[in-house]
C-alpha cells in the first residue's frame, strides 16, 4: 500500500510539474533559511556553555551627575574581589582579569606580538574549564612571573621544541620575565574571552592597587555557592559599597552580577565591555529566528493555497476512490503522504542551498557556523524531524479538505469543488504579502537609521584621519614621531589621546572646587589628549580657550563639554558657561578649567551626549595617534606615515585604521542585523511571488475558455490582463494596509532605542505600497498575457 501511494505520489508530482516546482522551490528556500538561522542562534546560544561552575561577572552602575543619568560598564575595582568573598559566605571564590592588547614577547632572537593577553589570578583555570594539555591548572599561575601559552603562541615561539620552564621576555611599560609552567588547547571560538596566553596577576602587583577604590580597570568574576540568589546578593552590596567607599561615593555607584552564560547575548546595554568577543544582542537573534519561521510559514501556505486552489483536479479521483471502499483517513494519509514527499524533494534542495549559503554567512556575521548534519545523530533527527512535521502541517488541511468530499455529489459533477475556500485563499494571500511588505518597510528604516548614524555630524572633523594604536613602549617616541610627520605637506596634522572617539570612554571620579561654595566630587567622561587634539579634529569652544602648550604644568588644564559645563553650574542655571573658566576642576592636585568645547558625539549615536571632560596630561601617556593626512594623495601619505613608524619603532609592526572604518566597526553588529534581516526580506517576497505565480496560472487555466469567448466579443489583451490581475492587486492592497500601521508601530518602539535617530516618514511606507504592487503585477502579468494573447480557436476548439 505504501508503495502504491509513493507511485500515486509521484505520478502526481510530475503530472503538475509548475505547481510542484513552486511548492518545492518555495519549501527549499523557506528551510534553507530557518536552518541557517536555526545554525546561528545555536552557535550564539553555545558561547560559554563548556564552563560548569556557576560563574557570574561584576558590573557596575555608574550614576553620573545630579540629573541621575546612569550607565552600566563591565569594569570593576581591583580591590572588589578579595573583599567580596571575605564578605558574603555565597561567593566560593573569584578572579580577575586585566587584558593587553598586541602584547610582545621575545625568546632570545624571536620576537612576536600577540594579539590579545590577560593578566589573571591563581583562581583563573580553577575556575574556568579552558582545557589545559600540560601543567597543573591548580599551580600553574600561583606564582608571580608564571605563564600559561596557548598551542598556537607555544607554536610560534618555541616550534617543536619543549616550552615548559622556558624564560620568555616581554618588553613594555615594565621589563618582565616569565616562566612557561603550562600549554593550554586554543581558546574556543565560542568563548567570549578568547586570549593567546596567560599570565600571572602576582607578576605585577603594586600597593596602590589593593587600595585602589576609585579605579575600574579590570574585569572580576565571581563563583557563587550551588542555591544562591543573584537578586538577593545584588540587594546586599549597597552596604558593601558604604563600607568600603570613602565619603558618599556609595551613593553613586551600584553593582550586579551576570551569569557568565548571559554575557554574550545579554549585556548589549552594558558598556566598556571591552573583552566580550563578537558580543551580539540576543533581542536580534531571536528576531531572525521570528523571521526565518514567518518565510518558513509563507512557504507552507504557499502549499495550502495550491492545493486547494487544484481541488477540482483531484476530486474525481477521490470519487472514484471512496466508491470502491477507500476510507477517508486513507485518503487522508495519501495526501499528507504526497506532502512529505514534496518536503524531503525541498530538504535535498535546501541543504545544497545550505552548503552555498554557510561560507557568505560565516562572512558576513564572522562567525565559524558549520552543517554538520550528517556527522551526528541529534542534528540530523532534528532536520528530519522537522522535515516530516513542515510536510504535515503544509498537508493536513489539503488533505482533510479533499477527503472531505462526497463520492456521488463529485462523480454527479454537482459539487463546485474549491469554491468555499476562495476566501481562505484570499486571507492566506494576505497574510503572505502583509508579511513580506512588513520586513522590507522594517529593512529600509534600519539602513536609513544606520546610514543616519554613520553621516550624522558628530561634532567634529573625521574625515582622512588616520589612527595608530600606541602601547607602553611606543608612546615614550611619540614626541618624535609627531616631529617627524609634521614637516611634511602630506600631513594636515598629528595628534594623540588615550580613547579613540566612537569608542566607549572610561569614567572617572574628580572634584570640582567652585569660587562661591563647598567643593563637589563627581563622576564624569574623561578623554586624555595632547594640547592640539581639539584643534585637529575641529571641536569647537563656545567659552574659554584652547590648551596653552607647554605654558602650564602637564594636568592641570581642563576642557569640559557644555553637558559638564551645565553639571557643574546647576546650582547657579542663569550664569554663562564662561563663569567656569578658570575655576578650580580636577584630581588630588586640583587644576583650571581653560574652556568650555560645544557639545560633540564621542560615543555611539545610540548614546545621548553625556557629560565629559578633555585634560592634557602626557605623562598618563597615550594609546592612540591621531594623523590627519592630504586626502589627495593617500597613498603617499601613508607610505611616508609607515616610513617614519619604520626608523622610528624597526620592532614594531605599522598598523593603522582609518577613523570612518572605526566606526563602521562600531556600527558593525547593527550592519549585520540590518543585512540579514534584508536577506530574509527578500525571501519572504521571493516565495509569496511564487505562490502568487502559482495562483496566476492555475486562474487563467480554470478561465481559459471564459477568456476565449472574451476575446471573441472584443476584449483586448489589456481589458484580460487587467481583469486576471485585479483580484490579486486588491489582495496586495490590501496587505499593505495591514503591513503599514504595524510597521509604524514596531519601527517607532525600535527607533527609541537610539538617543539619535531618524523619523517614520509616512512617504516610505506609499513607496513600500507601490513596490510591492507592482512586484505582484509583474508575477502575475506573465501568466496574465500570455492567457490574453492564446488563440480564442485553440481554448473554443472542444465547444
Amino acid at each position: 500500500m505504501i508503495k502504491n501511494y509513493l507511485k500515486i505520489a509521484w505520478r502526481n508530482i510530475w503530472k503538475n510539474k509548475v505547481f510542484s516546482a513552486i511548492n518545492i522551490i518555495g519549501l527549499s528556500v523557506g528551510m534553507a533559511a530557518c536552518i541557517v538561522i536555526m545554525l546561528f542562534v545555536s552557535y550564539e546560544k553555545s558561547f560559554d556553555n563548556f564552563h560548569t561552575k556557576n560563574i557570574y561577572r561584576l558590573n557596575e552602575v555608574q550614576t553620573v551627575g545630579s540629573q541621575g543619568t546612569t550607565q552600566k560598564v563591565a569594569l570593576s575595582m581591583f580591590p572588589m574581589g578579595a573583599t567580596l568573598k571575605q564578605e558574603f559566605p555565597e561567593i566560593k571564590n573569584f578572579t580577575r582579569i586585566h587584558w593587553g592588547e598586541k602584547y610582545q614577547l621575545t625568546l632570545e632572537k624571536k620576537k612576536i606580538f600577540l594579539p590579545q593577553i590577560f593578566f589573571v589570578d591563581s583562581t583563573f583555570l580553577r575556575m574556568f574549564d579552558f582545557k589545559v594539555i600540560r601543567g597543573d591548572r591548580e599551580t600553574a599561575l600561583l606564582k608571580p612571573h608564571t605563564a600559561m601559552l596557548t598551542e598556537e603562541t607555544a607554536k610560534k615561539l618555541f616550534g617543536d621544541a619543549d616550552p615548559i620552564g622556558k624564560t620568555i621576555t616581554h618588553y613594555g611599560d615594565d621589563t618582565t620575565s616569565f616562566i612557561v609552567t603550562g600549554i593550554m588547547a586554543n581558546v574556543p571560538k565560542n568563548s567570549q574571552l578568547q586570549f593567546d596566553a596567560l599570565f600571572s596577576f602576582s607578576s605585577v602587583y603594586k600597593p596602590w592597587m589593593f587600595t585602589n577604590w576609585g579605579g575600574n580597570w579590570l574585569n572580576t568574576y565571581l563563583e557563587l555557592a550551588p542555591g544562591t540568589n543573584p537578586t538577593l546578593l545584588d540587594k546586599k552590596f549597597p552596604a558593601y559599597l558604604k563600607k568600603y567607599l570613602k565619603g558618599d561615593g556609595w551613593k553613586f555607584l551600584q553593582l550586579f552580577v551576570l551569569p557568565l552564560k548571559d554575557i554574550h547575548a545579554n549585556s548589549a546595554d552594558i558598556g566598556l565591555d571591552y573583552i566580550n568577543y563578537q558580543k551580539f544582542d540576543k533581542k536580534s537573534t531571536n528576531l531572525f529566528a521570528i523571521i526565518a519561521l514567518i518565510v518558513l510559514i509563507i512557504a507552507c501556505v504557499n502549499f495550502v493555497n495550491l492545493s486547494t486552489a487544484r481541488s477540482a483536479e483531484r476530486a474525481k479521483e477521490v470519487g472514484i476512490r471512496k466508491s470502491i471502499g477507500a476510507y477517508r483517513f486513507q485518503l487522508a494519509i495519501q495526501f499528507i503522504g504526497e506532502t512529505i514527499l514534496i518536503a524531503f524533494m525541498a530538504l535535498i534542495i535546501a541543504i545544497a542551498l545550505v552548503e552555498l549559503a554557510i561560507p557568505y554567512i560565516n562572512n558576513l556575521s564572522e562567525r565559524d557556523i558549520s552543517f554538520n548534519i550528517f556527522n551526528s545523530v541529534y542534528p540530523l533527527l532534528i532536520v528530519l524531524g522537522g522535515t516530516v512535521v513542515i510536510g504535515l502541517l503544509s498537508g493536513i488541511y489539503p488533505a482533510l479538505y479533499l477527503s472531505s468530499f462526497n463520492p456521488v455529489r463529485v462523480l454527479k459533477g454537482s459539487i463546485k469543488v474549491g469554491k468555499d475556500k476562495g476566501s481562505l485563499r484570499n486571507i492566506l494571500v494576505i497574510t503572505q504579502f502583509s508579511s513580506a511588505i512588513f520586513l522590507m518597510i522594517a529593512t529600509v528604516f534600519v539602513l536609513k537609521q544606520l546610514n543616519f548614524m554613520q553621516k550624522q555630524d558628530p561634532g567634529y572633523n573625521r574625515d582622512q584621519i588616520v589612527n595608530i594604536p600606541l602601547d607602553g613602549v611606543t608612546t615614550k617616541k611619540y614626541d618624535l614621531f609627531k616631529k617627524e610627520l609634521s614637516g611634511s605637506t602630506l600631513i594636515a596634522g598629528v595628534t594623540a589621546s588615550q580613547d579613540i572617539l566612537g569608542s566607549h570612554l572610561d569614567q572617572t571620579g574628580v572634584t570640582f572646587r567652585p569660587a562661591n561654595g563647598p567643593k563637589e566630587d563627581l563622576g564624569t567622561t574623561l578623554l586624555v589628549v595632547d594640547t592640539n587634539y581639539l584643534d585637529l579634529y575641529k571641536i569647537k569652544l563656545v567659552a574659554g580657550k584652547d590648551f596653552s602648550g607647554d605654558k602650564m604644568p602637564d594636568g592641570s588644564q581642563f576642557i569640559v563639554n557644555e553637558a559638564l559645563a551645565k553639571e557643574l553650574l546647576k546650582d547657579h542655571p542663569k550664569a554663562p558657561l564662561s563663569s567656569l573658566v578658570g575655576q578650580r576642576f580636577g584630581f588630588d592636585s586640583l587644576g583650571t578649567i581653560t574652556g568650555v568645547a560645544k557639545n560633540f558625539n564621542f560615543n555611539s549615536l545610540q548614546y545621548k551626549i553625556e557629560p565629559m571632560f578633555m585634560v592634557s596630561a602626557r605623562h598618563w601617556g597615550f594609546r592612540n595617534i591621531s594623523v590627519k593626512i592630504n586626502g589627495s594623495n593617500t597613498a603617499a601619505a601613508l607610505a611616508l606615515i609607515k616610513s617614519k613608524w619604520d626608523s622610528i619603532y624597526p620592532d614594531y609592526p605599522f598598523e593603522y585604521q582609518f577613523l570612518d572604518d572605526h566606526f563602521n566597526e562600531v556600527y558593525k553588529a547593527d550592519n549585520q542585523v540590518s543585512k540579514i534581516v534584508g536577506i530574509l526580506a527578500g525571501l519572504a517576497i521571493f516565495i509569496s511571488c511564487l505562490g502568487l505565480f502559482g495562483l496566476a496560472s492555475h486562474s487563467a487555466e480554470r478561465r481559459v475558455k471564459e477568456i476565449g469567448v472574451r476575446k471573441v466579443l472584443g476584449a483586448s489583451v489589456q481589458n484580460i490582463t487587467l481583469l486576471l490581475s485585479g483580484n490579486f492587486l486588491k489582495l496586495v492592497l490590501f496587505a499593505n494596509l495591514i503591513a503599514w500601521p504595524i510597521a509604524w508601530f514596531s519601527v517607532y518602539k525600535w527607533l527609541q532605542d537610539f538617543a539619535y535617530h531618524i523619523n517614520v516618514q509616512w512617504w516610505i511606507f506609499i513607496v513600500s505600497g507601490i513596490v510591492s504592487i507592482l512586484i505582484a503585477f509583474f508575477t502575475v502579468s506573465f501568466q496574465s498575457i500570455k492567457a490574453a494573447i492564446t488563440n480564442p480557436v485553440e481554448s473554443l476548439r472542444s465547444e
